[in-house]
């Protein structure tokens, strides 16, 4: 049964902005965009102001989550070129702070670290003083990989979730809960620490209680920074929507994240795990800083 969309999801076509030219640079940089690929509902909001998330590694990814839209075809190498072509994007986007992101790459020994790595310091050398936040995968549970991550200073290490434990099996099959939380966790241990973060969609069958353990879970893994929003599935052939949350729950959800010791969290339906990015970091980075003044 389909579920009837409530009306809170509904919403006017935002503004479409600086959108035409984000596209035009995303398409002349040969580069792909998490917004575009996982058909994210804010991508037009997020181009108008002249933001993007900038994928890497390609468009398709070797693992078969049920929940997300990104292609499940045939991977190809590494484009060495790419990361010095998001640096030139971040430049001339005009950027203050920027997110990288990837698809999950276990054909490659490092999971794609290394590439990632590069972005970074790609953007470090075109764009001094420009903020970089990363959402990346698990990287197969290495921790030579993470560690590689890292010391690329990245401001933020990000690394979702996703759905509950009891969920993982349905809904991310190649995946591992606890790996997740492990590599969470070695971020945190990591010197000089980053700003850690996470994210959980809402809606595909789990309960409350199971997502206030999955923050618990996060909090004691290091996280200081958490999303939620609401799951929606790309296509029929997708993880169904077993429930649309409503605002008040998810603001629920913020207060129980805020008293646990989360020291940014953005909750809400449309909320995604890079949306605003740059205004979460500034909330929990406060955490960073009082860590470094231990």
């Amino acid at each position: 049964m389909t579920l009837r969309k409530p009306e809170w999801l509904r919403r006017k076509i935002p503004n479409p902005g600086k959108a035409g030219a984000v596209s035009r640079l995303i398409s002349d940089k040969s580069l792909r965009t998490v917004c575009q690929e996982a058909l994210c509902p804010n991508c037009m909001e997020c181009f108008g102001q002249g933001t993007a998330t900038f994928l890497l590694l390609g468009p398709d990814c070797t693992r078969n989550c049920t929940f997300c839209a990104v292609g499940k075809k045939s991977v190809a190498p590494p484009d060495e070129n790419e990361p010095d072509r998001v640096a030139q994007a971040v430049a001339r986007m005009g950027l203050t702070f920027s997110v990288l992101t990837m698809v999950t790459r276990d054909d490659l020994t490092d999971g794609g670290a290394g590439h990632m790595a590069e972005a970074i310091r790609a953007i470090r050398t075109r764009c001094p003083g420009v903020g970089v936040e990363v959402l990346i995968s698990d990287l197969g549970g290495s921790e030579a990989a993470l560690n590689s991550v890292l010391e690329a200073r990245p401001e933020v290490l990000n690394h979702n979730i996703e759905t509950v434990k009891r969920l993982y099996p349905e809904v991310r099959p190649m995946a591992e809960f606890n790996r997740s939380l492990r590599v969470l966790s070695q971020a945190d241990s990591f010197r000089p620490r980053p700003v850690i973060k996470s994210g959980l969609m809402l809606g595909l069958g789990e309960t409350k209680q199971e997502v206030l353990e999955t923050l618990e879970d996060l909090k004691e893994a290091g996280c200081d920074a958490v999303t939620m929003g609401q799951y929606l599935t790309p296509s029929k052939g997708h993880h169904p929507i077993e429930r649309y949350v409503p605002p008040g729950e998810f603001e629920e959800l913020k207060e129980s994240a805020l008293a646990m010791g989360f020291t940014g969290v953005a909750s809400g339906p449309y909320v995604r795990s890079s949306y605003k990015a740059e205004d979460l970091f500034k909330l929990a980075s406060q955490y960073k800083n009082d860590s470094l003044n231990d």
